[in-house]
């Protein structure tokens, strides 16, 4: 049996292969799917990425399958009770940052028409692809995460560190940082 060659990070289990063979670095353009990661990508600040993918579909469930005006109209009463959800990651003020940030998606796409052409922007809407040799070539920040970052911080987004954005705009495809012999380079 052949193995394929994969990124390093991901060779802990199955749930992180499947991520990293069938999401992980493919261009995601929509709105939803772009919601959903971003709000991810805010509750693993200071954790790991594979604590939020484990409890990923948890997440999808109580956070209203990611549908960002649901999100954003959560009453306090919906926060409490998320705030002892075992299910998902229980800080209160990352779970009232979703509100928030899904508060601010609804008006970014107000003015941009959608998220995604918002966020495209910063890549000129297309993927950089980064061609690192091995996983020490992969950056933590960019100059365009940084960029992105403050702007983002700037229209009201919370727990959108550069470090966060760069981890989101790996996994929606928007750099490619697949090391160059992983199979599942475009």
């Amino acid at each position: 049996m052949q193995t394929k060659n994969r990124c390093a990070w991901c060779e802990k289990d199955d749930l992180y292969r499947n991520y990293h063979d069938n999401e992980w670095g493919k261009p995601v353009y929509d709105d939803a799917a772009i919601f959903e990661f971003l709000i991810l990508e805010t509750f693993q600040a200071g954790l790991s990425w594979y604590t939020v993918l484990a409890k990923r579909e948890n997440f999808r469930k109580v956070f209203e399958g990611f549908d960002v005006q649901k999100v954003a109209n959560f009453s306090e009463k919906k926060i409490a009770s998320l705030c002892e959800d075992v299910g998902i990651i229980r800080n209160k003020l990352k779970i009232k940052s979703a509100v928030t940030n899904a508060q601010a998606f609804i008006e970014v796409q107000k003015e941009f028409g959608t998220f995604s052409k918002y966020i495209w922007s910063f890549v000129d809407g297309k993927p950089i692809d980064n061609q690192p040799k091995i996983l020490a070539d992969v950056p933590a920040t960019t100059e365009i995460s940084d960029k992105l970052s403050k702007d983002l911080k700037k229209r009201g987004f919370k727990f959108v560190g550069s470090t966060v954005v760069y981890a989101h705009m790996q996994a929606t495809g928007m750099v490619n940082d697949h090391i160059m012999d992983c199979w599942t380079r475009f």
